[in-house]
């Protein structure tokens, strides 16, 4: 469980007291997630999601928060902020930036099929159309600039393979940048477990804290290499019917452009090599915490080989 920052009953009541909120009920630890420190919270009011944020500053927070109001409003199933008597969505609890945002319904999905790709699409679409509006601007934090800040801190760490798929893989990339690709902001952490589902529908969209602006593509790769693989345990092909039920429903929302077509090869290494490299650094660089749980590299690891040496891959017809 990743709790870097305990918070305690009496703590959080007297932050509540800067909301509309109702009383305190109940306050449980999430177990789940490797950045920052969230807790449900139930008041006589309501169900809510604590977060108390380990990396981004209180600076930083108003892309993220502002992101998921704007998507709320515009009919995208995501948290909704809460903001407090004086208005604002971030303030200080036990030393950190903390927001509160509304608790959704629903459970993820394991072992997503041919339908969950398919809700996952057209929500994804539905959610790049209506972040086009969204008028604030920030880089993908997890793109290629820092790609090479982190390969440079996890390299002493790889063995000789290793560190040669990371080059290679970051030789490949800097050659392929696709200037023209629509661009837009992105969820850039779509997972399985960020997603809830509830009478076969997806209810919720959950954690943007990753988010930013980037090729919309992009976003929807990093999908792809987690919710349509062969087998997630064994086997990191892409499964055919999976992939192209994803990506028509998108398409179906918002269609492909022909430069799209051409890219995605690349997109999905793009989208492997990212999160290689954060399992990676928060495997061999973790933070100081309390009960945190860091993923396995290897996964993506094995996954980008994979990427790199695949001929075709699955696209709509």
């Amino acid at each position: 469980m990743s709790v870097f920052t305990p918070v305690s009953e009496a703590q959080l009541i007297a932050w509540l007291r800067r909301y509309s909120v109702g009383t305190l009920a109940a306050l449980e630890p999430i177990a789940a997630g490797i950045e920052n420190t969230n807790y449900f919270v139930t008041t006589a009011q309501g169900r809510y999601v604590l977060t108390l944020f380990e990396r981004l500053n209180a600076a930083e927070l108003p892309f993220y928060v502002g992101l998921m109001a704007h998507l709320a409003r515009h009919g995208i199933p995501c948290p909704a902020p809460i903001a407090d008597l004086s208005d604002r969505y971030v303030s200080d609890l036990n030393g950190k930036p903390a927001a509160l945002v509304t608790r959704l319904s629903g459970r993820s999905v394991e072992s997503p099929g041919v339908a969950e790709c398919g809700e996952l699409g057209a929500l994804l679409a539905r959610m790049h159309l209506a972040g086009r509006s969204y008028p604030a601007f920030v880089e993908n934090p997890r793109g290629p600039k820092w790609w090479r800040v982190a390969a440079r801190a996890v390299r002493p760490f790889l063995d000789a393979g290793a560190q040669r798929l990371l080059d290679e893989e970051l030789r490949f990339q800097a050659l392929h940048r696709f200037p023209d690709l629509p661009r837009g902001a992105v969820h850039a952490d779509l997972f399985r477990d960020n997603a809830l589902f509830e009478g076969g529908r997806i209810s919720g969209v959950i954690d943007f804290y990753f988010a930013g602006v980037d090729c919309l593509l992009y976003d929807c790769a990093v999908c792809a290499n987690d919710w349509c693989l062969a087998d997630a345990r064994t086997d990191g092909r892409l499964d055919e019917a999976r992939t192209l039920a994803f990506l028509a429903a998108y398409a179906g929302v918002r269609p492909f452009t022909a430069l799209e077509r051409g890219a995605w090869p690349v997109m999905l290494r793009a989208g492997a090599l990212r999160f290689w490299l954060s399992r990676l650094y928060d495997y061999h660089l973790p933070r100081p915490g309390m009960l945190v749980h860091a993923h396995d590299p290897a996964h993506f690891r094995d996954l980008l080989a994979l990427r790199a040496g695949a001929g075709d891959v699955p696209w709509p017809a």
